[in-house]
């Protein structure tokens, strides 16, 4: 199992924000966020909370997470996310809107139902969001998935519960450094579906030590039991200061090849069952009904993060708090972040330049099934992509990673899908990639 990629992996990074969080800096200015705001659009908003807290550290596990909490964090931690949404909302306009909401982490679930119910509250009564009009999706582990909880979200307007299970079979749990069950993963989602969540998305991981393609389908069917209308199966990577990442054994190329074969696998496998392709990870349930996005837009819309480990998106400035992995650096941010009575300036970011927006937008429309849309691009940008990037894009095409899709849209191929992960840090810029390889994990 690798702790690097060679220089032609299919899995560079995943690309699920640009540009990505190490790129981020102090800002010696620390703006306020009133001015960070004026004058940007904020009709069709996303609103992230994060809470940072998990019972367990899978191996795998490099998100910015706490593990257990002592008596009273919690509640300090619900404290200072209230501050924050109070003067957040007093920078927004007086009309801001919010189309779209979650709560991720760390895991969501594991504030008692008590606290689900305030960090409602947060959502709706401090920063404006009403959650039962909007498309809200909360992530959830096996364990932490109480029926009281449940209860919980689904009367506050959760339209969409993500479970993260990353594999049915014990054996490759274990592998992969989570202890779960394979019985309190079913139980579990007995109480998801009982709660009647309309969209049900369940996570697997394949690349674990040991899976073949036999086990890989196994863990698939047995998630298809459920009929979930979404399935995200993700690669696994293996990184710096995570559980497996001090054991690595160094690059693999037989790791990627068998990472693509199993992927290759779940893709086929899921779209015999009746499954659409909407990026390299996630695959939903034809006809199924849809965690729909409303009108927010990633590519054009802001996103109001709040909490520690949260993102904030204006067109001229992404910015959060700091990031880590070391436990000890974990719980030093929580701490600061609980104890601070100010949240009305940015503290890190990355201004976003002209050439940045046109990279962000490409890539958060490439790297999905349904491509870029060339009218819209050129209606933003008064150009296209391949007067924007042909270095970039002539690559892709000689590699087989676009699709001839005629005129109206830029596509990846089958081919392109499968190595998106290499595809979309090729488009970072320079910049970017120089503060990302600066960056000292810690």
């Amino acid at each position: 199992m690798s702790t690097t990629a060679t220089a032609e992996s299919p899995y560079r990074s995943y690309v699920y924000a640009y540009p990505h969080k190490t790129a981020y800096r102090p800002l010696p200015e620390r703006p306020r966020l009133a001015e960070l705001w004026e004058g940007e659009k904020q009709d069709a908003l996303s609103l992230y909370l994060h809470v940072p807290f998990c019972e367990v550290r899978c191996g795998f596990c490099n998100l910015f997470t706490r593990i257990g909490s002592p008596e009273g964090l919690t509640t300090a931690y619900l404290d200072a996310l209230e501050r924050q949404a109070r003067q957040v909302r007093e920078a927004l306009a007086p009309g801001a809107r919010f189309a779209l909401a979650a709560f991720g982490g760390g895991t969501p679930t594991y504030l008692s139902a008590a606290e689900l119910e305030r960090l409602c509250d947060i959502a709706e009564l401090r920063v404006g969001a009403d959650l039962r009009a909007v498309p809200l999706s909360v992530e959830a582990s096996p364990d932490t998935a109480t029926a009281d909880r449940l209860r919980v979200l689904a009367e506050r307007g959760t339209t969409r519960l993500s479970l993260g299970v990353q594999s049915f079979l014990d054996g490759e749990a274990r592998a992969a450094v989570r202890p779960q069950k394979r019985a309190a993963v079913e139980a579990a989602l007995g109480r998801v579906r009982e709660a009647g969540f309309p969209v049900l998305n369940i996570d697997l991981i394949y690349g674990i030590d040991g899976q073949t393609p036999a086990s890989w389908v196994e863990s698939l069917d047995a998630a298809l039991a459920w009929r979930p209308e979404e399935l995200y199966l993700y690669p696994l990577y293996v990184r710096p200061l995570t559980g497996l990442g001090r054991h690595g054994t160094g690059p693999s190329p037989e790791w990627d090849a068998q990472r693509l074969a199993l992927y290759r696998a779940g893709r086929d496998h899921l779209l015999a069952e009746g499954y659409e392709q909407v990026s390299m990870r996630m695959f939903r349930r034809v006809g199924a009904a849809r965690a729909s996005a409303g009108e927010y837009a990633c590519q054009t819309d802001g996103m109001v993060g709040l909490g520690c480990g949260a993102r904030s998106y204006t067109s001229r400035l992404h910015y959060s708090f700091d990031y880590a992995v070391d436990a000890r650096e974990v719980r030093r941010i929580i701490d600061d972040y609980v104890a601070a009575p100010d949240f009305s300036r940015a503290e890190l970011g990355w201004a976003m330049t002209e050439e940045e927006t046109r990279r962000r937008h490409l890539v958060q429309s490439l790297l999905q099934g349904e491509g870029v849309d060339l009218a819209a691009y050129r209606e933003r940008f008064g150009s296209t992509p391949e007067l924007d990037f042909p270095a970039e894009l002539a690559e892709f095409a000689a590699r087989g990673w676009l699709a001839d899709a005629g005129a109206g849209r830029l596509l990846l191929s089958a081919e392109g899908l499968a190595w998106s992960d290499a595809v979309g840090p090729r488009l970072f810029s320079a910049a970017v990639r120089a503060n990302m390889a600066e960056y000292e994990a810690k």
